[in-house]
């Protein structure tokens, strides 16, 4: 019964201890949560003297928890800090203004360093740590009337504590380092005690007003100056730790700002040395360039950002340019194509001969066919020369446009491949044509050739093309017949021999034709005769007399 109860009892216990672990875990999450935390990369090495670019402590916009708590409950904002010290650079020495941060900066670095080795994410943005084998802190006034202990004598007291213990691995936290004592002693103990912690290699930060230890930060290898910010146009301490510059302490602006008797603060004034007032202001001018510098970089940083989102923009609009230019060069090559489909139409149309015809069509196909594959290797090359402009002004590089179409004129479509009539210009580069029957908007491109101009005569027009036309009454004679029979035909079949017909017998100069299309039920000769009456080349379609073929044909006069 007894064992049974030992056994319960022991299970409870490990429940108890599996609870308690799992809650440590989810408080931690919880905080890390509330606080904007970051997990902690640690080096097990330690921080090591010998080792260059080996372990290094980086804490980046580091906040104190506490500090960050009691600032949210009143609605104030807190001002991260960020420290780093790594290879040969161990040691950090900071100076300023009392009521600036350095005591804080201290904590912080202490708190959050026992943190992260607690397993405990830490608030900041960033945070790089060796694992120390010890954290060593004097920060506070341990003066004790119990003990017999006044403030300096309890600072010597845990330095030679902290002197004894310290490690290469050892994080060193020393705060008013000197004071408390005769200024020029406790200046030249300050900068002993600097060097010995220097000498053993350990991660020191050290806080103090003493000039010794500016100067000892300034002139050390291995040892860092920092300051918290103060602004003399307001009197205030900024809170901002900065790397790498010594800060003024400050002392007597602080004492005015509190409100201290004028008097007493000219009278401290006098007192001060030349030396010491000459450092003061050096250190006054100095921080207020670091802000002026600080301005700068802040507006320069703007300006790049500014110039980013221009560069941006522009290779944005670039991209778009570079797209219409593309889609550009298609509809030149598109023009390109429908040219040599037009002219391999025309090529197909001259021959008679309805074999050979069709021979010649497949090889236009083949033509055609290779043509756009090599056209489209061609492609990218094309492209590039339009967007950089060097096909402009070259007339081989522009689709071949027809000039001065007036409305009126008959021109012949590439696409429609037959004639059109120009009702209406639209534009500089459309037209309004009339095919028959059909009303349709036309681009300039689609244009192949103007046939017959407004006011000029058929056979004009086409010696204006290079045509050789011999009228009937020059040559003699002519070998193209006077008649066409389209009997039989379905009215497209019989609208294009009609229309080659007509072209011929124009060509020929004949003035009168006759067209033999049967009685029948009326559909072919109303269509035909409906053709005829719109066709540039016609003057006028008559019904001959019965002896003629009366209804069963057509008599057609042509312009001359």
């Amino acid at each position: 019964m007894t064992r049974q109860i030992g056994e319960n009892a022991g299970a409870i216990l490990a429940a108890a201890d599996v609870l308690a672990e799992l809650e440590l875990q989810f408080a931690k999450a919880r905080f890390a949560e509330d606080y904007n935390c970051v997990s902690v990369s640690l080096s097990r090495d330690g921080p090591r003297p010998s080792e260059a670019g080996g372990p290094r402590l980086l804490l980046h916009r580091a906040r104190h928890p506490l500090l960050e708590r009691n600032l949210k409950l009143k609605n104030a904002v807190i001002v991260p800090v960020t420290i780093e010290l790594e290879g040969e650079r161990r040691q950090l020495v900071i100076t300023g203004p009392n009521t600036g941060g350095k005591t804080v900066a201290l904590k912080t670095l202490g708190l959050l360093a026992l943190m992260a080795q607690s397993g405990i994410p830490v608030p900041a943005d960033r945070a790089e740590m060796p694992v120390f084998d010890s954290i060593l802190a004097d920060i506070g006034d341990y003066q004790s009337i119990e003990q017999n202990l006044s403030t300096f004598s309890a600072h010597v007291t845990n330095i030679d504590f902290i002197s004894r213990t310290a490690t290469a691995k050892s994080l060193v936290l020393l705060d008013e380092l000197g004071s408390a004592t005769d200024p020029e002693e406790g200046a030249a103990l300050a900068v002993a005690i600097a060097e010995h912690f220097r000498k053993i290699g350990c991660m020191t930060v050290i806080s103090t007003h003493h000039t010794s230890l500016k100067i000892y930060g300034a002139n050390t290898p291995g040892v860092v100056n920092a300051s918290v910010g103060f602004d003399e146009s307001t009197l205030q301490p900024t809170y901002e730790l900065k790397i790498g510059v010594p800060g003024a302490s400050a002392g007597l602006n602080i004492a005015r700002r509190l409100g201290l008797n004028p008097a007493i603060i000219d009278s401290a004034q006098g007192r001060l040395g030349s030396q010491t007032q000459d450092v003061a202001r050096f250190l006054d001018r100095l921080h207020t360039e670091l802000r002026t510098v600080e301005d700068e970089r802040a507006r320069i940083k703007a300006r790049e950002q500014e110039l980013e989102r221009e560069t941006s923009r522009l290779a944005t609009e670039g991209r778009k340019e570079q797209q219409a230019k593309v889609r550009e060069m298609e509809k030149k090559l598109d023009s390109i194509f429908r040219d040599l489909e037009y002219h391999a139409r025309e090529a197909v149309s001259a021959v008679q001969d309805r074999a050979a015809a069709q021979k010649v069509s497949k090889e236009a196909e083949r033509r055609i066919a290779k043509l756009r594959r090599e056209f489209r290797e061609q492609f990218d090359s094309a492209v590039v020369a339009h967007a950089t402009g060097a096909d402009r002004g070259d007339p081989d590089a522009q689709p071949a446009l027809v000039k001065n179409v007036s409305e009126g004129d008959t021109v012949k479509l590439k696409s429609m491949g037959r004639a059109a009539v120009v009702k209406k210009r639209v534009g500089d580069n459309h037209f309004d044509v009339e095919i028959g029957s059909m009303k349709m908007r036309i681009a300039r491109e689609d244009i192949a050739e103007v046939q017959q101009r407004v006011g000029e005569s058929p056979v004009e027009a086409a010696r204006a093309r290079g045509i050789k036309v011999s009228l009937q009454n020059e040559s003699g004679g002519s070998n193209v017949p006077s008649e066409i029979n389209v009997i039989g035909r379905t009215v497209d079949e019989a609208t294009s021999e009609v229309e080659k017909f007509i072209d011929r017998a124009f060509l020929a100069g004949m003035a009168r034709v006759r067209i033999i299309h049967g009685s029948g039920m009326g559909i072919l000769r109303k269509a035909l005769r409906g053709y005829l009456k719109k066709h540039p080349h016609v003057e006028s379609v008559i019904e001959p007399a019965q002896n003629e073929g009366g209804g069963g044909a057509t008599v057609v006069e042509l312009r001359v």
